[in-house]
């Protein structure tokens, strides 16, 4: 796994070990800064259910002016540091040892893009999205990973379904504000 773009690109990033981890794919990630390209510089980015960082990271290879890394697992954190320090990003990126959803709860702070990929198949993706518009700055995006099969709210408080892009058994859903008439 490699910072695809930016200042950190073709750095090699270290992931979790184990079967419960499932690392966004190489062709996944890269569609979903395709995506969002033109949202990320001097952006605040928040990656949930980080993982690795791996996502959170290329938003601030890209430009991001700063990322905030959520996992609930200890391991996860450690190699978030580790990746962020090997890509000389360090500085920029905020990483909390927290559970997500109660971050975006209390959390005072505003963002520009949210990417969410939890567990598969226990709703979290749902729970989320009830919260995430307190946290999200205006022109904000919310990016969702689910399975193929997993179905999603058509809107996040003012935020609507935007789009929906498929990647074999994975599922992209963004969601914005909808313009103003």
């Amino acid at each position: 796994m490699r910072v695809i773009t930016g200042t950190a690109r073709g750095k090699k990033l270290e992931t979790l070990k184990g079967n419960d981890v499932r690392p966004t794919t190489d062709m996944v990630k890269e569609a979903v800064f395709s995506i969002i390209q033109f949202q990320i510089p001097g952006r605040r980015f928040l990656d949930m259910f980080s993982g690795s960082g791996q996502m959170g990271i290329e938003a601030l290879s890209r430009g991001a002016k700063e990322a905030y890394f959520l996992d609930m697992s200890r391991d996860a954190i450690s190699v978030i540091k580790k990746n962020l320090e090997a890509t000389g990003l360090s500085d920029r990126g905020k990483v909390a040892n927290v559970d997500s959803l109660s971050f975006v709860k209390t959390t005072g702070e505003k963002f520009d893009v949210v990417f969410l990929d939890p567990p598969y198949g226990k709703g979290i993706c749902e729970k989320a999205l009830e919260v995430l518009p307190r946290v999200m700055n205006r022109g904000g995006v919310i990016i969702c990973e689910t399975e193929i099969s997993e179905t999603l709210p058509e809107t996040s408080g003012d935020f609507a379904l935007d789009r929906t892009y498929r990647y074999g058994k994975i599922k992209i859903t963004t969601y914005r504000l909808p313009e103003e008439e």
